[in-house]
C-alpha cells in the first residue's frame, strides 16, 4: 500500500474514532444516565472500542512510514483517550 493510501485510511480512522469518542460522551452516555436509556451506549461503544483499537493499531503502523519520533507516537497515543484528540492528530500530524 502507498503511503498516501496509509495517510487516507489513518485519517479516516482518525476522524471515526474522534467522533465515535464525542458521540459516546455527549449523547449516548447522557441518554444512559439521564433518561435511563443504555442501548445508545452498548451500540456506540462497541463501535467507538473497535475505531479506537483500530486507531491506536493505525498509529503504530504509521510511525515508520511517516519517520514520527517516539514521542510523536506517545502523543498520538494519548491523544486517543482525549477528547477532540484524534483531530488534532489528524490535523498537525498528517
Amino acid at each position: 500500500m502507498s503511503l498516501e493510501n496509509q495517510i487516507r485510511v489513518f485519517r479516516w480512522v482518525s476522524i471515526l474514532e474522534g467522533i465515535s469518542f464525542l458521540v459516546l460522551l455527549f449523547l449516548a452516555m447522557p441518554l444512559k444516565y439521564f433518561f435511563d436509556l443504555p442501548q445508545m451506549v452498548q451500540v456506540v461503544g462497541m463501535a467507538h472500542g473497535i475505531l479506537f483499537i483500530a486507531y491506536v493499531m493505525g498509529a503504530f503502523w504509521m510511525y515508520k512510514p511517516l519517520n514520527w519520533r517516539k514521542r510523536t507516537l506517545i502523543i498520538a497515543i494519548v491523544c486517543s483517550v482525549v477528547p477532540f484528540g484524534p483531530f488534532y492528530i489528524e490535523n498537525k500530524y498528517l
